[in-house]
């Protein structure tokens, strides 16, 4: 039977030889995880429930990354039910603070997730990993309970929506700009409960931090998963990271879609969601005259070497304007260890930007960059609900590195090109000299 990527490897994980989209199947999990909000919850119930031991202990990952460094008594105690949790059963992937990162860029770093998995977190977000060619959801904290004591989770197989890029992509646009346009086209429910396929001459050609951005924000058009078919970039990627052994599979050539979307994205600028909805996109040069209080640059979204290279190519030589607050979050251990080799940090803090240590925190109004009333900001997070980063009456606008970057220099939202000028160079990386 002709099969979508996404059915096939539901499908492997449920010992069946074929799916159809409506079909409810309980599926064997590759990894489950959950962070310093969500699973204090699941273990609550996991030990309620009178559960004594994990299904795999290689297999459970906790991960505490949004209110870390711990804000306040509160955090500090859901960060001490992870802790104690991870102790008590033996969990090989738990990450205390100095080790830890943002979850949904470490686990990908760390080689803990890979083509052909399934898995399922307790964050909405955990459908980043589908770049990889995986199936990966978020679910609610008890189905997290119930499959770190069983290795299931039960799942309605999903229609799929293929998206087919076309094209090049002009300069300062790339995976966050793609996937803005994506949701401003389709809006917040487009795809619900679907997986979102991208594929075509443009993804192909994107680097995996910009497919890992796509699929961080399939959750924002209501999928179920976003996936990326993998390529000679995903082996490249993979090649001596993965812990377990990639399978990689691909959608048959006749493969049923719900709907095809089909795009040329030549002539696409760097595009902005504006209050309060991620899907109220609009070009850059739209929002020309949107003044900020407050510039983030990083998250599980953005938060990425090529991020923060695309970022700094813009500030170097330059400063924040008065009156902005330049937030920048590396989102791993090792991205800030390979921005300090690179530089980056340096062009960061010579634009008087706050560096800061892998946190969640300003990106879901946790800590760490919250907004007073009636303030601004411009942020290469995923969300801009209302009182998202703060106060119910300030506003969030999201937008790619290079954008935000160039926002903190003029103190408005503004295209990177009035910055920097039409004939500089795509960033690159850049050595340190010791």
């Amino acid at each position: 039977m002709r099969m979508t990527i996404t059915e096939k490897i539901l499908a492997a994980h449920c010992g069946r030889k074929s799916l159809k989209p409506g079909d409810f199947i309980l599926a064997q999990v590759d990894l489950c995880l959950g962070n310093d909000v969500t699973a204090p919850i699941a273990i609550e119930e996991f030990e309620k429930a009178g559960f004594t031991r994990v299904w795999d202990r290689k297999r459970v990952a906790l991960v505490p990354d949004h209110f870390t460094p711990n804000k306040d008594i509160n955090a500090a105690t859901l960060s001490k039910a992870l802790r104690e949790f991870a102790r008590k059963h033996d969990l090989t992937h738990y990450w205390e603070i100095g080790r830890v990162g943002i979850e949904h860029a470490l686990l990908p770093e760390q080689g803990v997730v890979g083509p052909g998995d399934l898995i399922v977190g307790a964050d909405s977000h955990t459908c980043t990993y589908g770049a990889l060619g995986a199936f990966s959801t978020g679910v609610g904290s008890t189905d997290l309970a119930a499959c770190m004591a069983t290795g299931k989770a039960w799942l309605r197989v999903p229609e799929s929506l293929r998206f087919e890029f076309s094209g090049k992509l002009p300069r300062w646009v790339g995976g966050k700009d793609l996937i803005l346009y994506t949701i401003g086209r389709i809006g917040v429910d487009g795809a619900l409960y679907k997986a979102m396929e991208f594929c075509g001459p443009v993804i192909e050609s994107l680097p995996m931090d910009d497919r890992f951005t796509m699929c961080n924000m399939a959750i924002e058009a209501g999928a179920k998963s976003g996936i990326v078919p993998p390529d000679k970039t995903t082996r490249a990627y993979c090649k001596g990271r993965l812990e377990r052994k990639a399978l990689y599979y691909a959608s048959d050539p006749d493969a049923a879609y719900a709907q095809v979307f089909e795009w040329d994205v030549s002539d696409l600028s760097p595009q902005v969601a504006a209050p309060f909805l991620p899907s109220n996109v609009r070009p850059v040069e739209a929002f020309a005259d949107v003044k900020l209080d407050q510039v983030v640059i990083g998250s599980c979204t953005n938060g990425r070497i090529s991020d923060l290279r695309a970022a700094a190519q813009v500030l170097r030589g330059r400063k924040a304007a008065p009156g902005v607050r330049l937030l920048v979050f590396p989102a791993t251990r090792e991205i800030f260890r390979q921005a300090m080799d690179e530089g980056l940090i340096d062009v960061f803090i010579e634009a008087e930007a706050a560096v800061s240590t892998p946190t969640c925190g300003p990106c879901l109004g946790g800590h760490m960059g919250i907004l007073a009333e009636g303030e601004r900001a411009l942020a290469t997070t995923n969300r801009n609900f209302r009182g998202r980063m703060g106060h119910p009456r300030s506003e969030v606008y999201l937008c790619n590195p290079a954008v935000a970057a160039a926002s903190a220099v003029t103190g408005r939202i503004t295209h990177p090109d009035e910055v920097v000028g039409k004939t500089r160079s795509r960033p690159r990386a850049q050595r340190r000299k010791r």
